[in-house]
């Protein structure tokens, strides 16, 4: 297992939209990049962690919000969103935007389906936390970051703070 290097906002894999993935070509290297991953998110204290985050522009995710203080990681592997409801506004952040938090506005339950880390097909249903982490790893899938979902005025005050804080990431 490594720690592996998370990719920083500026970086260009970062919004790079990933094309699905073969299971059975990454078969074989998929429990060590999934024991990087964890490995990698649980060294933040991360809740989620998607594999360009990490430098692989792969349509891979994994998800543990630990309810009830238990680890219960989630691989998703070519996750689409087919279902959801509700919005909530949360604060948010993202480890590829260190010490970044804004208030956006989220599907309350969302319902994906994917595959699991055995290749096996499977649907999951959300809601809460685990709804927003979901969908906040489907958008670095997507190329997308926490920045793109705000509004242009807030998006552009928000680019002033994210110039200050990069000073701080090196």
């Amino acid at each position: 297992m490594a720690v592996l290097r998370i990719r920083k906002y500026g970086e260009h894999i970062l919004r790079k939209k990933t094309s699905r993935i073969d299971y059975q070509s990454i078969r074989g290297s998929l429990p060590r990049l999934l024991s990087d991953m964890c490995e990698s998110m649980e060294s933040v204290q991360g809740v989620g962690l998607a594999a360009p985050q990490i430098g692989f522009s792969l349509r891979l995710a994994i998800v543990d919000i630990k309810p009830e203080g238990e680890s219960r990681r989630i691989v998703l592997i070519n996750p689409e969103l087919i279902g959801s409801s509700g919005t909530s506004e949360e604060s948010e952040g993202c480890l590829s935007l260190p010490g970044f938090f804004v208030k956006l506005k989220r599907h309350l339950r969302v319902k994906i389906r994917a595959l699991n880390e055995a290749g096996a097909p499977m649907e999951l249903a959300g809601e809460g936390l685990l709804a927003r982490a979901l969908q906040h790893e489907i958008d670095h899938l997507d190329g997308k970051l926490i920045i793109d979902r705000l509004p242009l005025y807030q998006r552009i005050k928000a680019r002033y703070v994210l110039r200050k804080l990069r000073r701080t990431w090196i």
